[in-house]
């Protein structure tokens, strides 16, 4: 982990919303980690494309979440991922 990390900022999940505010991420190398806390049921797009709506959280408040949104390869790849996952 330590050779991953290195030269990278990690911001904390339910710090995210704040740093975009204040910082210009674009000009960093950083990272972050969720954790999978609930799934929705895969979903039909408009086009017919099938995505899976993911809610991730750092576990520090429960009620601050981030929804990721996977659609493609990324959606046929992972769209059985486990909750609970980071």
């Amino acid at each position: 982990m330590d050779r991953k990390m290195a030269n990278r900022k990690l911001i904390r999940l339910s710090q995210l919303k704040n740093k975009l505010a204040t910082e210009n991420l674009e000009e960093i190398d950083w990272v972050t980690f969720g954790v999978i806390v609930k799934k929705v049921t895969p979903q039909s797009a408009n086009n017919g494309r099938t995505f899976s709506i993911w809610r991730l959280n750092d576990l520090r408040d429960l009620n601050d979440c981030v929804s990721l949104f996977l659609f493609g390869e990324v959606h046929k790849e992972l769209w059985k991922t486990d909750q609970g996952t980071v």
